[in-house]
């Protein structure tokens, strides 16, 4: 039991990682002052904010799970269970 929960805490850390390098490299565009901004320009802009906040979410969720895993394995070797 030891064994699998350290297995997820390493496996759902390494997963987080990934994702939040994922989206940290969605870089948007700049805009200068002249440019005006048409309906395609706002589309692309709300698309990658979107992307990067459905990928920071499931970072997030990884590194929860991650320290929900490594939690439990502390408990069960300090109630003597692992």
């Amino acid at each position: 039991m030891a064994q699998v929960l350290d297995l997820v805490g390493l496996v759902s850390a390494a997963a987080a990682a990934w994702l939040w390098f994922r989206a940290s490299q969605r870089r948007l565009r700049r805009l200068t002052r002249e440019e005006e901004l048409d309906a395609a320009d706002i589309n692309r802009i709300v698309v990658a904010f979107n992307r990067s906040n459905i990928l920071n979410g499931r970072a997030a969720l990884a590194t929860a799970l991650s320290a929900l895993a490594i939690a439990v394995r502390f408990a069960a070797n300090l109630a003597g269970l692992a």
